[in-house]
Order: C-alpha cells, then sequence, then structure tokens
C-alpha cells in the first residue's frame, strides 16, 4: 500500500487538533490504522492520542525558560532542533512500515511560508518512502468576508508554493456557523476570480483597487487554490474530506491510480460521491 502521510498545517487556533483527533476517531470506526503525531511543542493539551510527540525531544516550555526566548523565537528553535535530529523522528516511525500518519504541526504560520524547515521534513519524508499531502486547515469564521476569504487563498497558495506537495485546503468548524453564513462560504468557494474580484470591491475604496485586481490575478494565474468543507458532526463530511486527501496521495487496498489532476471542481463532488457510494 506505500507509506502514506497527513501533514496538517493552518494558523494557530484554526481547528488542527481537533480534525486530527476527528479522522482518527473515524479511521478508528472503519478499523483503519492511523497514527496521529504531535509536532507541537508548545501544545499544551489535545483530545486524540498521539502516537509519537516532539515534547518527548524537546518542548517549548523547557526552550524558554533555558534560553529566555519568546514563543515566537522558541518555536523556530524548537524546529529547527527537531529537523538537525531527525533521525529521532525517523527511528519513531521506523516501525510503522504501511500505516498512515496524521502529523499535527504547530500554529506559526511562517514556518510553512517563510522557513524551510517544513520543506526539509518533507524532504526527509520523502526519502523514506512517503507520500505526503499538505492539509490546510482554515478556520470558517476568518473568512466571511470577501476579503477575508481572499487573504485566506493567499495564505494556502503561500504554503502550497513553499511545501511543493499535494494539498487538500479544508474550512473547518462549519458546524458552527448558521444556514445564511454557510450558504456564504459555498458562494465565496464557487465564486470564479472575477466574481470575488467584484465582490472584494464592493464598499472597498478606489484606492484599493488595482491591488485587488493584482491578488486576484495571482490567484488566477497559479490556479491552484480551492477548497472542501468540513462539518465535524456529519460523518458524510469527515468522510469526503478524508477520501478527497486519500484520492490526492493514492492511497487504496488496490493501489489503483485515479487521475484527478485536471478533473474540474464542478465535477470534482461527483467523483468523490461516486467512490463513497462504491
Amino acid at each position: 500500500m506505500g507509506r502514506k502521510a497527513q501533514l496538517v498545517i493552518g494558523p494557530a487556533g484554526s481547528g488542527k487538533s481537533t480534525y486530527t483527533q476527528t479522522i482518527q476517531k473515524h479511521c478508528e470506526l472503519s478499523r483503519r490504522t492511523v497514527h496521529c503525531i504531535n509536532l507541537d511543542p508548545a501544545a499544551e493539551y489535545f483530545a486524540y492520542n498521539p502516537t509519537i510527540d516532539i515534547r518527548d525531544l524537546i518542548s517549548l516550555e523547557d526552550v524558554t525558560e533555558e534560553l529566555n526566548y519568546g514563543p515566537n523565537g522558541g518555536l523556530v528553535f524548537c524546529m529547527e532542533y527537531f529537523i538537525n535530529n531527525i533521525e529521532w523522528f525517523k527511528k519513531q516511525i521506523g516501525e510503522f512500515e504501511d500505516d498512515y500518519l496524521i502529523i499535527d504541526c504547530p500554529g506559526q504560520i511562517e514556518l510553512y511560508s517563510h522557513f524551510s524547515l517544513m520543506t526539509k521534513l518533507i524532504q526527509e519524508m520523502q526519502n523514506w518512502n512517503y507520500t505526503v499531502c499538505g492539509v490546510y486547515i482554515i478556520d470558517c469564521h476568518f473568512i466571511l468576508e470577501p476579503y477575508k476569504f481572499i487573504s485566506g487563498m493567499l495564505a494556502c497558495l503561500s504554503s502550497m508554493i513553499q511545501l511543493e506537495i499535494p494539498f487538500v485546503n479544508v474550512i473547518s468548524k462549519m458546524d458552527l456557523l448558521g444556514k445564511q453564513e454557510r450558504k456564504t462560504v459555498k458562494k465565496f468557494i464557487s465564486s470564479n476570480p472575477q466574481e470575488m474580484l467584484r465582490l472584494v470591491n464592493r464598499n472597498n475604496n478606489p484606492l484599493f483597487y488595482k491591488l485587488n485586481k493584482a491578488f486576484i490575478k495571482l490567484l488566477q494565474d497559479f490556479s491552484l487554490v480551492g477548497f472542501t468543507t468540513l462539518d465535524i458532526t456529519d460523518e458524510d463530511s469527515i468522510a469526503r474530506v478524508l477520501l478527497q486527501i486519500d484520492l490526492t496521495i493514492q492511497y487504496g487496498e488496490d493501489e489503483e491510480v485515479y487521475d484527478t489532476t485536471n478533473l474540474p471542481d464542478e465535477n470534482m463532488d461527483d467523483f468523490i460521491n461516486q467512490h463513497l457510494d462504491n
């Protein structure tokens, strides 16, 4: 089946640990073996049970106490220490073989958009024959305005370009939205670039029109960022997100290769529904 891993990233408070716990429970119910890994040295509590915990190697609390670093600098130091001692991680996952990894990462977004630390981790895992998919989690409450939605898309794009792996971008906490707010999120997801530009410019200062147009053009030129939504109270929603990731990294018992590279967004739902029904 091959070695597969999800790298769960996104801003602090976006729901990465809740997502990890949700996928773990879903997989347990379907008798699927997964290993959850905590790579956040600042973590204090999470509901899932990590098989591997970076805090066994280094913790932010120890770094801030011993080196007098602030939280941001201390977190970067921890991740640099982790990468410099990557053999520790390799030893920890050495016995898993074909098992599926879900790696819960820190919430400092600069680690994915500015530093090369996570890129080095991915390269090492690829050398260990892992196929890695990035799962970018974004809180639905922070994208309910058009300009915030564009900001979220730009953050996703920055990480996708930096890490150079397949991505599934997930809008979390949909279960906390009202009916009208859900419609707003779905409207933004399905809008084409020109529609988004019109929405962003509405009630906006004309001084920003050229800047808004440049942002939209950037997103359109790369044409990489799309979203799927997650409602953790809905098993079908969880299954759809997991299936989309599985298809992205070619996870499956028969290793059948699914070519979804050029599949139009409007046909992706039909494609996923077909495989859910099977």
